[in-house]
């Protein structure tokens, strides 16, 4: 455990989930993870190039992860680092942003990613203060999935210079088929966002899964478009991978109409990103599911979750009496690309 407490882990309600575990005395939410822990570290240089932070574990239990070997700590057995001291790591970071190879790359921030960094708050905002003694004014991203309180937002704004926001599906039976998580919470923070801090908006990342979340494009597009035409938004192609390790991935054709329905809501900094027409088998309905679930796509996404184990339907990671055994966080894919 870290040599120093963090109060606010004593009764963890950081994210909407609101637990209330008493993560110090080693109780468990729905995250399953009581210290913070890195997962690795590195110069990256995926946009915003940076030295990267990733923490293990998430508040969500997505079907399609593509970092399931962190998110999903500590229940699939992968290798993380562990509990590292923020000083010693905040060091760390300023002298790699530094060093030749960070400057040959542009790095310019500290990026904190994952799983998902809200569940390492406190963490992380003591790295942020250590770093920033040593380089004042160092940039630092903060990677979510947006699944935070309030309060934690207006924390993470308070020494946040970007963030990049995930966006997994638009509709609740969706967002709940995908990840275990209601997508209130997501929305209510994306407006915030865009409402009162528009520039540190990096971009809003939206996941495209054909037969599952593409149908949720021009909806999520017109709310985007809402709340302002200049949000930078980049759809994400889907990567087979984890339990939805058979799918298919995106068709070019698929993305490219993705940015033009983006342009017909009026969002003018819309693009799209990753590698199209992975071959896979669609995953098939369950009729068994047909009474918790109203659409096709849920129904899809919902069935390879109960195919791996998931009880709780509709998919409720918060309420379900098996989430400290999650069958899901222990699924570990034969298909890794």
């Amino acid at each position: 455990m870290p040599a120093r407490p963090y109060r606010d882990l004593s009764r963890c309600v950081l994210c909407e989930h609101r637990c209330g575990a008493d993560r110090l005395a080693g109780e468990e939410g729905v995250c399953r993870v009581t210290e913070p822990v890195v997962a690795s570290r590195c110069l990256h240089p995926a946009p915003p190039e940076s030295y990267t932070v990733f923490l293990a574990g998430c508040n969500f239990k997505c079907l399609n992860c593509q970092n399931w070997s962190i998110a999903h700590y500590p229940d699939n057995g992968q290798p993380v680092e562990g509990y590292v001291e923020p000083a010693f790591l905040a060091r760390e970071c300023v002298r790699y942003l530094e060093s030749p190879d960070g400057r040959f790359m542009g790095a310019d921030r500290i990026f904190f990613s994952g799983g998902e960094a809200t569940i390492h708050l406190p963490y992380v905002e003591e790295i942020v203060a250590e770093a920033r003694g040593l380089r004042p004014g160092v940039k630092v991203n903060f990677d979510t999935n947006g699944f935070m309180t309030e309060q934690s937002l207006q924390r993470i704004l308070a020494f946040a210079t970007s963030l990049t926001f995930d966006i997994k599906a638009f509709s609740d039976e969706v967002h709940r088929a995908l990840t275990g998580a209601p997508v209130d919470p997501v929305l209510r923070n994306a407006e915030i966002l865009a409402r009162r801090a528009p520039e540190r908006i990096w971009e809003f990342r939206v996941l495209v899964i054909p037969g599952i979340s593409d149908g949720e494009v021009e909806p999520m597009c017109r709310f985007l478009a809402g709340l302002g035409r200049d949000l930078p938004v980049c759809f994400l192609a889907f990567r087979p991978n984890f339990v939805l390790e058979s799918h298919p991935g995106p068709g070019r054709e698929l993305m490219e109409r993705c940015v033009e329905a983006a342009r017909q809501a009026g969002l003018r900094r819309a693009t799209w990103a990753g590698v199209t027409d992975v071959p896979g088998l669609a995953a098939s309905e369950d009729p068994a599911l047909r009474p918790f679930y109203r659409t096709v796509p849920a129904r899809v996404a919902a069935s390879a979750a109960a195919a791996a184990g998931c009880t709780t339907h509709p998919r409720d990671c918060y309420a379900c009496l098996s989430s400290r055994q999650c069958p899901v966080k222990r699924y570990v894919p034969v298909r890794q690309c």
